[in-house]
């Protein structure tokens, strides 16, 4: 069982607009958004059997929460997160203490790179699928493959709607992935279909309530509460799901992948 990096929403809202689901005329219920943060903690702690680790909310930081931008693991080695908005740079050197205090080699890209972590690198495989243009740059995608010694392919994103690679893709195992197609060019998509030979298309409706920023744990995926169709899908090809109402966190364009990080 992989271990997962999760911390607690206690300053969790929406103080500041940097993505087309943030609103602060639509603030988060910080009681919900409690409730439905400690849903998926022990969904993946008691149901899965993850273990989870937490580090420490800071106030002021409330997308701190979203730990899977924190940066990319891989082994012991963690490339930290060049955050495109002032809004999150300060995140940055907590990530880092946190992942150096348990002993990882820690990366840092230059600091022009801009680079947001498992919201926009994923692997598949052995291969990593790296999402750019609205929040990453593609330069970074270079400066990842020569730390990590391994294949990258680009695919860039089209619908601000969808602004991290998490929001629209998700890898279920080596070869199989779940993904909403009109997130990506045309190219892009010729990418994911020649190099994943099993994919499961999530429609716009269940896109739109983030089924593809989902957990996957072997054969066992949890995903926001609403997603039927492509629930009903996964079911069909073998797995077992969990679904977890997440929708204050919908408010800040983040869902179950972005609130963990594998590690």
């Amino acid at each position: 069982m992989p271990t997962i990096l999760m911390c607690r929403p206690d300053f969790y809202g929406i103080e500041y607009e940097i993505n087309v689901w943030m609103r602060r005329s639509r603030n988060a219920d910080r009681a919900t958004a409690q409730r439905q943060w400690q849903e998926l903690y022990a969904t993946l702690a008691e149901k899965v059997g993850v273990e989870v680790k937490l580090m420490a909310p800071v106030k002021g930081l409330p997308d701190l929460v979203f730990t899977a931008n924190a940066g990319l693991v891989r082994a012991r080695k963690f490339i930290l997160s060049n955050f495109r908005y002032p809004e999150r740079q300060r995140e940055a050197r907590h990530f880092r203490a946190w992942f150096a205090d348990q002993g990882y080699e820690v990366a840092e890209l230059p600091p022009d790179l801009f680079f947001e972590g498992a919201g926009d690198a994923l692997f598949c495989g052995d291969k990593l699928f790296a999402g750019y243009r609205f929040r990453s740059d593609i330069r970074s995608h270079t400066a990842i493959a020569d730390i990590l010694g391994c294949e990258v392919l680009s695919l860039e994103l089209t619908d601000p709607r969808f602004y991290h690679l998490d929001t629209c893709f998700c890898p279920l195992g080596d070869g199989e992935v779940i993904y909403y197609p009109p997130a990506f060019d045309e190219y892009g998509r010729q990418v994911i279909e020649a190099n994943v030979p099993k994919r499961v298309v999530a429609c716009e409706a269940d896109a739109l309530r983030f089924g593809c920023n989902a957990v996957v744990v072997g054969r066992t995926v949890v995903l926001n509460a609403g997603c039927g169709k492509l629930q009903a899908d996964l079911r069909s090809a073998g797995y077992r799901v969990h679904e977890v109402e997440l929708s204050e966190f919908m408010k800040a364009g983040g869902s179950a992948k972005c609130l963990t990080l594998m590690i």
